[in-house]
């Protein structure tokens, strides 16, 4: 077992499907429509444990009845909820539409996760009991900053998905040990659209870098180390939402249970994979012994 803490986001995601994404001013019909839950911290946490890692989650729900589900999505998962805090409103909700291919389009609203301004008493102490701590962006920056900077006063190692694309502070950078973004957010982040010059020019900013380029794998890259690229499976995708962060909570399992970094995102990209292939995001994650015949 292995001890992750996750700070971050949880949201209902609410899920229509459509042969295609409506156009500015267009009205389609869809085919169906789920409610799961959801948000890139609590996929990640999820993920995580269902590859077999020992999880805690860190953020809020809100005081509805999202915030019950997705409490409970998490406990039944695996996770630690001990410090995943109640907030007297709604929840975090994603508004996602997904297309025929699997593509996706996503209007995230707060909620709760936007009371999570900084770390609380019992925090620090989760956060430094830990081997890794994972990070995204659909929390204030304030707090994400103030987790970053806690792991790193107590030896722990960051993973940093810094999704949503957002221009990232320089203090943030220096407390990152990984940053793991998809090619669209390196290329936000870099200036620079190719994924190797991209990872390049992140390199001067944090340590160790993989950026995930869909269905073409993966690419990682590390201060004075040759760059390794991996291939994605081949699957026809049904829902790739949740994929990147199926792919983050694998991959830090996989790190910190020591492999080496080309079997880490081999096992990765087998776990991301299998999420694609089957609606929702929490939902669709893979448990570890899937992974392992996967890969």
């Amino acid at each position: 077992m292995t001890g992750i803490a996750v700070l971050g986001s949880t949201n209902m995601d609410l899920v229509a499907y459509v042969s295609h994404a409506p156009k500015r001013g267009e009205t389609v019909t869809g085919r169906e429509f789920l409610t799961i839950p959801g948000g890139k911290g609590a996929n990640q946490a999820v993920a995580a444990a269902r590859a077999g890692g020992d999880v805690a989650m860190i953020g809020a729900v809100g005081s509805d009845d999202f915030g019950v589900r997705l409490r409970h999505t998490l406990e039944s998962s695996g996770v630690d909820t001990d410090l995943l805090r109640t907030a007297e409103g709604p929840s975090g909700t994603a508004h996602i539409v997904v297309d025929e291919e699997g593509g996706n389009s996503i209007v995230v609203i707060p909620g709760a996760n936007g009371t999570v301004t900084a770390l609380v008493p019992g925090d620090e102490a989760l956060i430094a009991s830990s081997v890794a701590l994972l990070l995204q962006l659909e929390l204030p920056l304030s707090a994400v900053l103030d987790g970053a900077e806690a792991a790193r006063r107590n030896g722990v190692r960051t993973v940093l998905t810094p999704a949503p694309a957002q221009p990232l502070p320089p203090e943030l950078l220096a407390v990152t040990d990984l940053l793991v973004p998809n090619e669209h957010e390196a290329a936000t982040l870099a200036g620079v659209a190719d994924p190797h010059l991209a990872a390049e020019a992140l390199l001067r900013q944090v340590p160790e870098v993989v950026i995930t380029l869909g269905s073409a794998g993966s690419l990682y890259a590390a201060r004075g180390a040759a760059p390794v690229t991996v291939p994605a499976p081949r699957v026809r995708a049904v829902d790739t939402t949740g994929a990147g962060d199926t792919f983050v909570g694998a991959l830090a399992v996989a790190l910190v249970e020591g492999r080496p970094v080309q079997q880490a995102l081999t096992w990765a990209s087998a776990a991301a994979a299998l999420c694609v292939q089957r609606p929702g995001a929490s939902t669709s994650m893979p448990y570890r012994s899937e992974i392992d015949d996967a890969s």
